[in-house]
Formats: structure tokens, sequence, C-alpha cells
């Protein structure tokens, strides 16, 4: 198997049997992913060389509007796509083997988790891996210690509260916020001042 054969089989969300061809390629690439992090975490680095290291990870080049502030981790690296003016704060975790897509100008906060990996329920499966994309629309904004699950799509121009955990689609232009999170308003309305 190669990196273009996994990468299909990733986005085709199919379950990875546990030890399968798949499975034992996605640990050897993780070997990759970690090294690059390792190099990116270690030490300080100009934001050319950032841009560098995030290129080696992806596998693609990445736009020179980027912006990652280390540390950031990731166990694959080859399945996000990432668009201009995007940032990316301290301490994120993107587990994307199932496909992470930021879209222009998309904003991640501290802390924040997506990941793309669902593990088996049954103790026969739970080795077994099935993959589904997070998808995160332009102008996006996730705050602090935010999680998304597989599988979800964040509209354009949503905004997620901090310490949220996104389990299902946000619409474009919304604020959701809570635990699981829901929504709590259109962006486009103003907040309400709770002062007198």
């Amino acid at each position: 198997m190669n990196l273009e054969q996994f990468l299909e089989l990733m986005d085709s969300g199919q379950t990875v049997k546990a030890n399968s061809e798949a499975h034992l390629f996605m640990h050897a690439a993780s070997q990759e992913a970690l090294r690059l992090t390792a190099e990116l975490n270690g030490r300080y680095h100009t934001v050319e060389e950032i841009l560098e290291i995030m290129t080696q990870l992806t596998g693609r080049p990445v736009d020179p509007t980027f912006r990652v502030f280390p540390p950031f981790y990731t166990d694959c690296g080859k399945n996000i796509h990432i668009g201009k003016n995007v940032f990316v704060n301290a301490c994120c975790c993107f587990q994307d083997q199932g496909g992470i897509s930021l879209g222009d100008g998309v904003l991640i906060g501290h802390r924040v988790t997506l990941a793309t990996l669902n593990h088996g329920e049954t103790a026969e499966n739970r080795g077994d891996l099935t993959p589904a994309p997070i998808v995160i629309g332009s102008n996006a904004w996730l705050g602090a210690n935010v999680t998304v699950v597989p599988g979800v799509t964040i509209g354009e121009g949503a905004i997620v509260a901090a310490g949220a955990v996104v389990t299902r689609d946000v619409p474009p232009l919304t604020v959701v916020g809570g635990i699981p999170a829901r929504t709590l308003r259109d962006v486009r309305k103003p907040r309400r001042s709770s002062r007198t």
C-alpha cells in the first residue's frame, strides 16, 4: 500500500480492520509525523521554517499566510488541507487520518482537538478504525479547548465557544457552545449584555 491508496481508503470512510495492511501502513506513516512534530515542537523556528515543516508534514505546499504556534500535534499529517490566512494556536491535536479541511480565514484556539477516527464498540473489534472527515468552513472560529468529533462540518463564519464538544454539524453563521454543543444564537445578532 502506498500513501495515495491509503488516503483514498481513508477518504472512502471504510472501516480499517486492526492489523490489516492499511492499519499497519497507518502506524508506519505516523512515525514520520512524530518525527516532524518533534522537530517543530523541539525548538524555536522562524515562520519560514515552520511553513517548510508543515509542507513536509502535510505533503503539499502550505500557503505563506498560514500560521501555527507550536506545539502542534498530529499522528498522520497527510490528510490535513489548509486554506489561506488560517491560524492555529498552541497545543492543538489533529487526528487527521479521516481528513481535516480548514477553509480560508479559519481561527483555531488553544488546545483544540480535531478527531477523525472512531474505534469499534465491541471488545472484538475495538482496534478497528472508522474514519470520517472534519470540515471547517471559511472564517469559522473555534475557541480554546474545543473538541470536534468525526464527521462534523462547521459552517462558514460559525463560532464554537470555548470548551464545547461538537458532535453534529454546525450551520453557517451560528454560535454554538456546551457539551454537547448546541445553538446559542446567530452570529449576525448582537450578544445581549448582562450589565444593567
